[in-house]
């Protein structure tokens, strides 16, 4: 690469492609937000360029910083991707910045997160090589129905809703990966099935736009990537500023990020993730956070 862009959008190889085929909406969306986030940092003077974060022929010191964008391989590919991070934030400036990507990476910070008092979906961790069976660790909690997830993932990865009828069945499934990575039990929120998930976007900040996740019919998982489908909301004064509440408990105040929320069964919201290293946006529905996210982007570049 002879002459870099200012900046690097980080993909992964699979959405590289300039262009979508007509009837590939998942690229498309992609693309939409990955343009409009392009042409607002034209604005503000940057160039950019979309890169497979894996390309082991680019030269990341070329650029004056890379965008985490659409890395969604990351947890398939967990050992490279981290000595890829440790190269990469010694040779360029990361956004969001590194202490915050690590930091999310795993799910052991809604922990900390809890300790910073945001409320948090209540959380247990099972620790990689834990003797315990699934229906021990459930008859500990107190819980007759949680979700159980790898504490490194993403897009529902290795994500079951169990309870006492399948816990002996969940378990063996999960035999194997439990042997070598810590998982996260939660309580199961009814609240998914009726209201699904808030997500509330934030940048620089403050709360842009939001939209509700929901599950397609017979299933608990919101992701798109599971038939689960969403629509653009106006979220209540409430919810926005406990959404900014929640992100400004991160330290550094992350660049950009997606606050998920629900209602426990009394009501109140609390956090089910925070969404900091490659989170879906939907800038094509609010080209506005596009370019607030622009200018955000460019005042920490200019920083240096």
């Amino acid at each position: 690469m002879s002459h870099a862009p200012d900046i690097a959008l980080l993909t992964d190889r699979r959405y590289l492609a300039e262009a979508a085929a007509a009837d590939d909406w998942y690229l498309g969306n992609i693309l939409r937000d990955d343009a409009l986030l392009m042409e607002g940092l034209a604005a503000e003077g940057l160039s950019a360029q979309r890169v497979d974060w894996a390309d082991p022929s680019v030269d990341w010191s070329q650029f004056r910083a890379a965008v985490f964008r659409s890395t969604w391989d990351y947890f398939d590919r967990f050992e490279e991707f981290s000595a890829w991070l440790r190269r990469a934030e010694q040779a360029t400036q990361l956004l969001n910045v590194p202490e915050t990507i690590w930091w999310n990476l795993d799910k052991h910070y809604l922990d900390d997160l809890g300790r910073r008092g945001v409320p948090t979906v209540p959380s247990v961790f099972i620790e990689a090589g834990d003797p315990r069976s699934l229906q021990e660790v459930l008859d500990g909690c107190g819980w007759s129905e949680a979700v159980i997830k790898p504490c490194v993932s993403g897009a529902a990865r290795h994500t079951h809703r169990v309870s006492r009828v399948n816990a002996a069945a969940v378990g063996h499934t999960l035999a194997a990966l439990r042997a070598e990575e810590a998982f996260i039990l939660q309580p199961f929120v009814p609240s998914i099935l009726t209201e699904g998930e808030l997500t509330l976007v934030v940048i620089d900040g403050l709360v842009t736009h939001a939209v509700r996740k929901r599950a397609r019919p017979g299933d608990f998982r919101v992701q798109d990537d599971h038939g689960g489908t969403w629509i653009e909301v106006v979220p209540s004064a409430e919810e926005i500023a406990f959404a900014e509440r929640a992100m400004a408990a991160v330290s550094p105040r992350p660049i950009y990020g997606r606050v998920d929320l629900v209602r426990d069964p009394d009501g109140a919201l609390q956090v089910m993730e925070l969404e900091l290293i490659e989170p879906e946006l939907w800038l094509r529905t609010h080209p506005a956070a596009a370019q607030r996210m622009a200018r955000a982007v460019a005042a920490r570049v200019n920083r240096g």
